[in-house]
């Protein structure tokens, strides 16, 4: 017999950052969703807030930082992973360098105001992944941007 695999994949995990994502786009935020895992477990789910919370840095990933840190009872957030539905921004980025956080992967490219296009630097051990589910996670901003055009 041979073991079973993993179903704790990059997928499976974005699908999740992808839900928390969706609850933002129905509360009128910028639907971008974030969580955070140790171990296969998720220690934090988070969305974008800023409307809510009339705060420019209550992104996703900056509310998953805090999240997964309190549950740690420590600020870095070494050995954990973050999943994020859009490329984090600078601000964002820089957050996640001091939280030394293991590993990023994120859904669609932000060519305009991603970390990437903007040359922020990550701290050298995490690692990055790009893509995984782009397309749902683009798809979903396309759809919050064309209502608000309308």
């Amino acid at each position: 017999m041979g073991l079973m695999e993993n179903p704790f994949t990059d997928e499976y995990f974005m699908k999740r950052a992808l839900q928390e994502a969706e609850i933002a786009f129905e509360k009128g935020e910028i639907p971008v969703g974030a969580i955070i895992v140790i171990d296969d477990k998720i220690i934090a789910r988070c969305h974008n807030l800023t409307e809510l919370l009339h705060d420019v840095t209550a992104h996703a990933e900056m509310q998953a930082i805090t999240a997964a840190a309190n549950f740690l009872g420590g600020k870095y957030l070494t050995g954990c992973t973050l999943y994020v539905t859009l490329e984090p921004c600078q601000m964002c980025a820089g957050a996640l360098y001091w939280s030394q956080i293991s590993k990023i992967v994120y859904g669609a490219s932000d060519e305009h105001r991603g970390f990437e296009k903007m040359g922020t630097q990550l701290h050298p051990k995490t690692t990055v992944v790009r893509g995984v589910l782009a397309e749902e996670a683009s798809a979903l901003m396309k759809v919050f941007f064309a209502g608000k055009r309308k």
